[in-house]
């Protein structure tokens, strides 16, 4: 049995993985260490709870008692855990350093005890790049994050790199673009929105709505991560892009289309602090691999809308029954409006 790690498992992308890698390796046993911050939730993990193939360990990665051993035992890490939204980094930076950046060392620390790990993948993200006027970003390209978030997670991206090149740790990288899918926590874009049109309430779109983003889909994001985990050579940095440039306007009226919601819900708000205005990703080197997306992305964004549509019992008590997200909605929209 392949013991696999996988930090940060009932947030978003990681427990999509968690689904998909008990799916496609019967011969893996998976391991969820997640500390059930705000967005990372066991709901997100209701199906796979009581399989024999998976456990659950509620815990901090920056606790070395706790993470420490779990990687010591792992025969593959695959390292989601993070502080991950923009506004908030923007709010507060203090915990985006200490979990992305102290977490992540606290995890590579044990990674250099290890004596069996085969993999360890640091999830990084196309944001690390900066604001990309023209052209995409390559894997060789200077980093130039421009919000606390990006910037802490290219402090881990980085970290995890020289544990590779001073320790020999078998860390490989990767930076994705924006995910979208089921389980996705509603402070994001199309969460968000759709949750707010399904209720007739108004989106909130920064600035002129300009600003253009990849759009990948989380399913194909755990198919590139599962080919790199077996395919990836050791110190190197791969993108994972969707090939969907959209601009956040435009987005915004294929969801008003997908249910059929008039164009006044559109509320325009102040522009968020050092709004990147495109991110944009070079995939040639995992298409020469032989990966490619595998999910249209007016497809996906169906199938996206309709999870949402279907699953109210998952979303509706983060909304209307969680105090902190009402005040975080309050304190970063209202003010704009």
């Amino acid at each position: 049995m392949v013991n696999v790690l996988v930090t940060g498992g009932a947030g978003f992308i990681g427990s999509n993985f968690v689904r998909y890698a008990l799916g496609a390796h019967e011969d893996w046993h998976v391991t969820t260490l997640d500390k059930l911050t705000y967005a990372g939730r066991r709901e997100n993990l209701h199906d796979v709870m009581d399989s024999p193939r998976h456990t659950f360990v509620h815990g901090d990665i920056c606790d070395e008692a706790v993470a420490g051993p779990l990687v010591e035992a792992a025969d593959l890490v695959v390292h989601f855990a993070a502080e991950t939204h923009v506004d908030r980094s923007i709010m507060g930076a203090g915990d985006f350093i200490h979990t992305d950046v102290v977490g992540t060392f606290v995890l590579l620390e044990a990674a250099r005890r290890a004596t069996h790990l085969r993999r360890f993948v640091q999830i990084s993200t196309d944001e690390v790049y900066g604001s990309v006027a023209e052209g995409h970003s390559r894997e060789g390209d200077e980093i130039k994050p421009r919000n606390p978030y990006s910037a802490s997670k290219a402090a881990a991206d980085r970290l995890a790199y020289s544990y590779w090149a001073t320790y020999g740790v078998p860390v490989i990288i990767t930076r994705a673009s924006n995910n979208y899918g089921p389980y996705q926590f509603p402070e994001k874009l199309i969460p968000l929105f759709v949750t707010n049109l399904i209720d007739n309430l108004p989106v909130p779109l920064y600035g002129d709505g300009g600003n253009v983003r990849d759009w990948l889909h989380v399913l194909d994001h755990c198919r590139a991560l599962d080919m790199l985990i077996d395919a990836g050579t050791n110190g190197e940095v791969y993108n994972v892009g969707g090939g969907n440039e959209v601009r956040n306007v435009d987005l915004t009226h294929d969801l008003l289309r997908l249910l059929e919601k008039p164009t006044s819900l559109i509320t325009p708000v102040q522009d968020r602090q050092g709004h990147d205005r495109r991110y944009a990703l070079d995939t040639g080197k995992l298409a020469a691999m032989g990966w490619r997306p595998s999910m249209d992305f007016t497809a996906g964004l169906g199938e996206t809308v309709r999870w949402y549509q279907e699953h109210e019992w998952w979303w509706r008590p983060i909304k209307e029954a969680d105090p902190k997200f009402k005040a975080y909605y309050d304190a970063q929209y209202s003010r704009r409006s």
